[in-house]
C-alpha cells in the first residue's frame, strides 16, 4: 500500500486551527478537493458526516480516521491534520484528538481499497513512537518521509 502516494500538499494541513469535528471535516474536504481528489464536496461531505452518525472515527490514542463512501470522490486520496488543539471527536477512549487522517475513495472502489488504506494506517497508529512522531511534524515533507515505511 503506497500512503504517501495518495497524499498532496494541498490536502495536508499543519496545523489546523479548527474549532470543532465538523469544521475539520469540512476543511480536510477543501483540502482533499484542491488535491483533485473530490468532485462533490456536497455529497462527499454528506458520506463522511453519516458514516459519524453511525460510531465515531475516533479511533482512540488521539488520533480520529474519518471517511465515507461517495461518488463525489474522484479518485482515492488522503488528507492530513496536526490540529492547532484537540478536538473532542467521541473517540472511543474518551480522550480529545490531535492527529486526524481522512481517506477518500470513489464509491465503486469503495470495499477493497478503503479497507486496505485503513488497515495500514491502524497498523502504524497503534505503535506510540509512529504517533509521538506524527505530533511533531512540523512541515508537510517531514510527514511523506515518516509516511514511506507504511
Amino acid at each position: 500500500m503506497n500512503i504517501q502516494g495518495l497524499l498532496h500538499e494541498q490536502s495536508i494541513m499543519i496545523p489546523l486551527d479548527a474549532s470543532d469535528k465538523e469544521s475539520c471535516i469540512r476543511a480536510m474536504i477543501d483540502g482533499l478537493e484542491k488535491a483533485g481528489c473530490i468532485g462533490d464536496k456536497a455529497a462527499y461531505l454528506d458520506a463522511v458526516l453519516k458514516r459519524e452518525q453511525t460510531g465515531s472515527t475516533g479511533i482512540g490514542f488521539g488520533v480520529a480516521i474519518p471517511h465515507g463512501k461517495s461518488a463525489g470522490v474522484t479518485k482515492p486520496g488522503l488528507a492530513f491534520a496536526k490540529l492547532a488543539k484537540p478536538l473532542d471527536w467521541q473517540s472511543l477512549d474518551g480522550n480529545p484528538v490531535s492527529i486526524v487522517f481522512m481517506i477518500a475513495v470513489p464509491e465503486a472502489a469503495a470495499g477493497n481499497e478503503h479497507l486496505q488504506i485503513l488497515i495500514a494506517l491502524s497498523r502504524k497508529l497503534i505503535d506510540e513512537q509512529f504517533r509521538e512522531s506524527l505530533l511533531s511534524v512540523t512541515e508537510p515533507q517531514q510527514l511523506t518521509a515518516i509516511l514511506q515505511n507504511i
